[in-house]
């Protein structure tokens, strides 16, 4: 293998340019050309692809998004842009591919690679941490950051105003941003995916906290099953019906996306981003390079996207044991 390529696909997560950069850098420690694929799998099929140097990824590594940009690709999801993405490819003399991205893009990768037979080496670029086969996903530290940082300012003013906040968090399928900033938070009630909501044990909850704390916060990943957190804190209202005590929502959405990467994501990042070259060299075809227990694994894509990753059921006793 002499030639290969790098992409991000998918929501960007910080980080995903220090894992560009581990890439880049490697492969020519390697002796290897590299090439950016520019826009993700859209990019691969209008042949938006250019060759990329050290200095190419200089001065990134602290920087959010990503420098090769990511879209959705509608086209990708046909044979015919499939195929007219390989002939791009080919096109350029690429012989191995490394993917940044999350169960969508290792999806497209595992189909590509049985209709084409490139070999692909994946990334976990994704703030959501819901990938198997890793500890922690690139990105899923600094988002947690961002939105333990806002809790803590709505909290001063839930204090000063007697206020029950519902904050939500991202995590259309995965509680893991939710759980984590809960508890780094001191939440008094946590909502996600994995478990079922019983908005009447918050309301109890709630009423006897009363006792004891005069404001609470109730974080609530977008995905819960009692809905958002507008929904949420809606009925919460209706059942509590008490004119004196006020309820907010506050929605963080989009911000948990951007910023600089922690150092901890930083790390993780330039891990994967070296494991996936030398994984590619090594044999690997359609695998995910993920850090498990301190050490690099190779994970089969069918496993990443395939296995539910669970949250540890302490994290979840936590919540309830210190929000008393």
């Amino acid at each position: 293998m002499k030639r290969i390529a790098v992409f991000t696909s998918g929501g960007d997560s910080p980080g995903m340019n220090a894992c560009v950069r581990a890439v880049v850098r490697t492969a020519i420690f390697k002796d290897l050309e590299v090439y950016g694929i520019y826009r993700g799998y859209e990019g691969m099929i209008e042949g938006d692809i250019k060759k990329m140097h050290s200095y190419s990824v200089s001065n990134i590594i602290q920087r959010g998004g990503t420098i090769l940009k990511s879209a959705r690709s509608e086209g990708f999801r046909t044979p015919e842009g499939r195929k007219k993405a390989y002939e791009n490819l080919k096109q350029f003399g690429i012989e191995g591919i490394v993917a940044i991205g999350g169960d969508g893009t290792f999806t497209g990768a595992k189909i590509f690679f049985e209709e084409f037979g490139i070999p692909t080496v994946g990334c976990p670029g994704t703030i959501d941490n819901d990938l198997y086969g890793t500890d922690y996903t690139i990105g899923f530290d600094t988002a947690v950051n961002t939105a333990l940082e806002a809790i803590d300012k709505i909290r001063d003013t839930a204090a000063a105003h007697d206020r029950i906040f519902f904050v939500e968090v991202m995590g259309r399928d995965s509680g893991f941003i939710a759980v984590e900033c809960g508890i780094g938070g001191g939440a008094e009630f946590v909502m996600v995916p994995e478990t079922k909501t019983d908005i009447d044990l918050i309301v109890k909850s709630l009423k006897n906290l009363r006792k004891t704390k005069s404001s609470s916060i109730i974080v609530v990943a977008e995905g819960g099953d009692e809905g958002n957190a507008e929904v949420v804190m809606q009925k919460v209202k209706d059942k509590i019906k008490d004119k004196n005590k006020e309820f907010k929502v506050t929605t963080l959405g989009h911000i948990q996306r951007g910023g600089s990467p922690t150092a901890r994501d930083r790390v993780l990042a330039s891990r994967c981003g070296m494991s996936a070259v030398e994984g590619l060299l090594l044999g690997h075809q359609f695998h995910m390079a993920g850090v498990v227990n301190q050490e690099v694994c190779f994970t089969p894509f069918a496993d990443c996207i395939g296995k539910t990753k669970p949250i540890h059921p302490d994290h979840l006793k936590l919540i309830d044991i210190l929000s008393i």
